[in-house]
C-alpha cells in the first residue's frame, strides 16, 4: 500500500436525525405526504388489482415508511432508510427520472407553477375579456408579467440537464453548479486524517441545484446539522447554517476520502439527499439537491500529485467541470 493510500472504511449507521431524505421538512413536503394518504385510500378502494401487482413486484423485507407502501411513490421521502424497493423495470414511475427537471422537486415545480402561471392566465383573460384599459390595465399587465417571471424562474431553477462526465483517470469533478468562492488549504481534517483542500461553491437561484458525486465512491457516513439560514456567500454560513455532510471514499485502490457538504442558504432551506451509507456512486451520479440558492463545499485530501484546476471566480458545472486531478494514476473515474 502506498503511503497516500487509505484502508477501506465500513459504512457508518445512518444519522438518526435523517428520518427522511429532506430533514428540514417543508410546506410542500407536508402537502405531498397529505396527498399520499388520499392517493393510497383511492388505490386501496378502486385499484385493488394494481395494488396486488405492485406488492408482487416489490422487493425487500421491511417497510421503511411510517405509512403503508403501495407503490414506488410512497418511498419518495424515505429512500435513505433502506427496506422496500422496486427494480427500475418494475417501477411504473421511472419515466420521471428522464424528465429534464429534478424529480425531487417536481412537487414544488407543480405547486409554484400553479400559483404563478394560473393566476397570470386568469388575470390576462380578465383584462382582455373586460376590455380593461388605462392605469388599471397597466398595473394588471405588470402583475401578469411579474407572475410569469417568478414562474419562469421556478421552472428554470428545477431544471436537471444531463451532463457529459469526464472519463479521465484521477479527476475530481464538481459536486455542484455555481461560482467558486473559496479554495483553502486545511492543515488537518479529521475524516481525511491529514491535510485537505476545501473548495466552496456558491449557487444562485439561476444555477442547477442538483448535487453529483465528485469521484466513483462509496457513501461512508451522513452527518446532519440543523442551523441558521445566513447568506450562503458569507464564509461563516459554512459553520452556522443548516447542512448535511456526505462523507465518501473512493472505490479505486487509493481509497481517497472526500466530503461534500450541502449547506442551506438564505433562500434555500431544503437540503435533499436520497443516498445512504453503503451506496456506491459513479463519478457525476446524482445523489441529492438543495432547493433554491445555497452553498456546496468539496473537501479532498491534499497529497503529492494533487493539482487544483479551479480558482475563486470560476464558474463550474456539476458532474462535468474538473476541479482537481491526482497525478499518481492510482484512481479511477
Amino acid at each position: 500500500m502506498k503511503s497516500s493510500e487509505k484502508p477501506p472504511l465500513s459504512p457508518e449507521p445512518l444519522d438518526p436525525q435523517l428520518t427522511t431524505i429532506q430533514p428540514g421538512g417543508g410546506f410542500v413536503m407536508r402537502m405531498e405526504l397529505a396527498w399520499g394518504r388520499v392517493r393510497r385510500w383511492y388505490l386501496r378502494t378502486f385499484c385493488s388489482s394494481y395494488v396486488a401487482r405492485m406488492q408482487q413486484l416489490r422487493k425487500g423485507e421491511e417497510n421503511p415508511c411510517p405509512h403503508e407502501v403501495l407503490d414506488p411513490r410512497d418511498l419518495k421521502f424515505y429512500q435513505n432508510q433502506g427496506g422496500f424497493y422496486w427494480e427500475p423495470h418494475d417501477d411504473p414511475f421511472a419515466w420521471r427520472d428522464r424528465l429534464p427537471f429534478a424529480r425531487a422537486g417536481l412537487a414544488e415545480l407543480l405547486f409554484f407553477s400553479t400559483v404563478t402561471f394560473v393566476p397570470a392566465a386568469v388575470l390576462a383573460w380578465q383584462i382582455v375579456a373586460r376590455q380593461i384599459d388605462g392605469t388599471w390595465a397597466t398595473l394588471a399587465w405588470l402583475v401578469v408579467l411579474a407572475l410569469l417571471v417568478v414562474g419562469g424562474l421556478i421552472v428554470w431553477f428545477f431544471r436537471d440537464p444531463n451532463r457529459r462526465v469526464p472519463d479521465e483517470e484521477g479527476v475530481v469533478v464538481s459536486p455542484a453548479d455555481g461560482k467558486v468562492v473559496q479554495v483553502e488549504h486545511v492543515e488537518d481534517n479529521e475524516f481525511m486524517d491529514g491535510p485537505a483542500v476545501q473548495i466552496g461553491i456558491f449557487l444562485s437561484i439561476f444555477n442547477v441545484h442538483m448535487n453529483r458525486a465528485p469521484m466513483r465512491s462509496r457513501v461512508i457516513q451522513l452527518i446532519y446539522r440543523p442551523g441558521k439560514f445566513l447568506n450562503a456567500l458569507l464564509p461563516r454560513s459554512a459553520q452556522e447554517n443548516e447542512q448535511l455532510e456526505v462523507r465518501l471514499q473512493e472505490l479505486a485502490p487509493s481509497h481517497r476520502r472526500m466530503i461534500v457538504r450541502q449547506i442551506a442558504g438564505a433562500i434555500a432551506r431544503r437540503i435533499v439527499c436520497w443516498s445512504k451509507p453503503g451506496d456506491e456512486l459513479a463519478t457525476g451520479e446524482r445523489f441529492g439537491m438543495i432547493k433554491l440558492g445555497s452553498r456546496t463545499e468539496l473537501v479532498i485530501p491534499d497529497e503529492p500529485g494533487l493539482e487544483i484546476v479551479v480558482k475563486p471566480g470560476d464558474r463550474v458545472k456539476a458532474g462535468s467541470t474538473i476541479m482537481a486531478r491526482y497525478r499518481d494514476g492510482a484512481s479511477s473515474s
